[in-house]
């Protein structure tokens, strides 16, 4: 259905921009019941609030009149959680009031505040901002709030999540009584709730999320992947989609520097996007993914909400989220105002059933398999070549005096083979990845024979001859086994990045279902233990065990008995003091005594 009728001015802006029917969240402030009311709105991520509280303040703010009059006082306020949520609803409101001859100023932390003064100082119509630099305004006196007809909280439950509760409500306090309060927040929690009650007047409660239905333009998939191939099903993942705009989440802002690092070093045109960049590098950082610079960015949570990139069609969860609303919200910067999108989930095999338990919760359907390997990608780029525009793009004058020359001194098939690599050196190469290739695979046992075959040839590969052809091992135990998919092919790595060691020092690997125990040559094993108790995490921990069935394998390489302990590990057991001989278990119990010391019978 098309835009109910708002303001002819509004109604040019959306025209132009191509805005012809509206989002459900746009439909339902525009009724004529919302109007001139304050409005509780709920509305999933990407859904066009902004457009939506912008058209439903135009009755506010215009009345009757097509423009607006000189800058003065502001008219409005708009609240954001964020910078870049801030600075994006400024562009927003610029385009959608430009024919209205709007003056639209923004007052956004990390910005330069003196610019800000002199805008609010000249006038405006409509403010935007973030809670503590609005408010540092307003205790500066240069926000004059005299004659505030409406104000917008947007992501008001992120507002309160990150601690902004008393700026709003200092700022709330400040504003005239008789304005139009609009509240638009992602969920309605009880805090929530409680702001609405205390700062609006018989508001209209909108809600236009859909149960079990969370970003219904938005295809999911869960790919299990080796712990310690996060990295390279991230470049895979890429490669495979090849979307014109992809997002990569990370926790912590040091994954994000290595992730950022690793695929700009493969290649691939990347940014970063965390909490340590200034405003102005965060900008520059954005706008290089608007302006087609940029592919991919790497980011923390700090992006997840408000972010609108266009042509963002890809994103990926390289770490899992903590909680169903940062993956609803982290998804949804994708599959934006109607448009298709792939939201990708990366899940190591030892967090399956994590992973599971937040999709549940989220209300999510998703597709589970493997990682796209080198193979796939290779086929894709294939079928990307043979559709590349430049065959299909008409021909010049020039390019055909080119193809000619070249006609003349190659075959066609020499000159379209040269196409070939030129189009594929401009990808990144794919990646070699593990895939157990069974979709429950953390619940299902490998064959026996193949087990038994995988610790014989562990028992005999190569890197044990390096200690002498069997030298005494050391026994430790790691926190995974056939429940999580353990392989030799993914342990490996993981004990060898965890331990500071090498394949060669590495002796049996034996996975049980609960656990895997393994051997590290006894020279080294102190150093070992001492760099797997620093490198312990949350999914793996590796520490001392016995061996497994109580035997333990000599300096001869067969199975005997326990030799005593070395390299600083305790045996079990009680010990005799330097210098005693173990003396009898009871104190009523005799020594026997030798034949030999028996006395002839008379």
């Amino acid at each position: 259905m098309p835009f109910p009728k708002t303001n002819p001015s509004l109604e040019r802006a959306l025209a132009d921009k191509g805005y012809s029917d509206p989002t459900p969240v746009q439909a339902a402030v525009l009724q004529p019941e919302a109007e001139g009311r304050d409005l509780l709105v709920s509305a999933q991520t990407g859904s066009g609030k902004t457009v939506a509280y912008g058209l439903a303040l135009a009755g506010t703010l215009l009345g009757e009149a097509e423009r607006f009059g000189p800058p003065a006082e502001p008219l409005a306020l708009i609240i954001a959680p964020t910078r870049e949520l801030a600075l994006q609803v400024h562009r927003e409101l610029i385009w959608l009031y430009g024919p209205a001859r709007a003056r639209v100023a923004s007052c956004v932390g990390g910005m330069d505040v003196r610019r800000e003064q002199r805008a609010l100082a000249d006038g405006c119509h409509i403010v935007v901002g973030t809670p503590g630099r609005l408010r540092d305004h307003l205790e500066r006196g240069r926000l004059d709030m005299s004659r505030m007809r409406a104000v917008v909280l947007d992501e008001a439950d992120e507002m309160l999540d990150l601690g902004f509760r008393e700026d709003l409500e200092f700022i709330l306090d400040a504003m005239p009584q008789d304005r139009r309060t609009l509240l638009f927040s992602a969920t309605i929690p009880r805090n929530i709730a409680t702001l609405a009650r205390r700062y609006q007047r018989d508001a209209q409660r909108i809600d236009t999320l859909v149960e079990n239905q969370p970003h219904g333009d938005i295809e999911y998939r869960a790919l299990r992947v080796a712990p310690n191939e996060t990295e390279l099903a991230v470049v895979n993942v890429l490669r495979f989609f090849e979307a014109r705009g992809a997002m990569v989440f990370c926790h912590t802002r040091e994954t994000v520097r290595h992730l950022h690092a690793s695929l700009v070093e493969r290649g691939f045109s990347a940014v970063a996007l965390s909490g340590e960049l200034t405003q102005n590098e965060r900008s520059h950082a954005l706008q290089a993914l608007r302006d087609g610079r940029a592919r991919v960015c790497v980011a923390t949570d700090v992006a997840a909400r408000g972010i609108d990139l266009p042509d963002l069609g890809l994103v990926i969860h390289a770490d899992l989220p903590n909680d169903p609303e940062t993956l609803l919200h982290r998804s949804g910067r994708t599959g934006r105002a109607g448009r298709k999108g792939t939201c990708v989930i990366l899940v190591p095999y030892t967090r399956r059933r994590k992973a599971e338990r937040l999709l549940d919760d989220a209300g999510i359907d998703v597709t589970w398999g493997g990682p796209p390997s080198a193979d796939e990608i290779r086929l894709k780029d294939r079928e990307r070549i043979l559709q590349d525009p430049s065959l299909t793009e008409e021909a010049v004058e020039e390019d055909l005096a080119m193809a000619r020359a070249l006609l003349a001194g190659r075959s066609a098939e020499e000159i379209a083979a040269a196409f070939a690599r030129v189009l594929r050196a401009r990808l990144p190469a794919p990646e070699e990845v593990f895939d157990s290739g069974s979709e429950r695979g953390p619940r299902e046992r490998p064959d026996k024979r193949a087990r038994d075959k995988e610790r014989d040839d562990r028992k005999t590969r190569e890197g044990r001859a390096d200690y002498g052809g069997g030298a005494d091992m050391v026994w430790f135990r790691m926190s995974v086994g056939r429940r999580n998919n353990a392989d030799p092919r993914w342990l490996l790595p993981i004990i060898c990045r965890l331990g500071h060691v090498t394949k060669k020092e590495i002796g049996t690997i034996r996975i049980f279902d609960q656990e895997t125990k393994f051997e590290i040559a006894q020279s080294i094993a102190p150093k070992f233990a001492a760099a797997v108790r620093k490198a312990n995490d949350e999914d793996i921990r590796i520490e001392p065990a016995d061996a497994p069935g109580g035997w333990r394998k000599g300096p001869d390489g067969e199975k005997g008995k326990k030799p005593p302990n070395k390299g600083g590990f305790k045996a079990r057991g009680p010990k005799p003091h330097s210098g005693e001989r173990p003396g009898p278990s009871r104190s009523g119990d005799k020594p026997k005594r030798s034949p030999s010391k028996k006395r002839k019978r008379d």
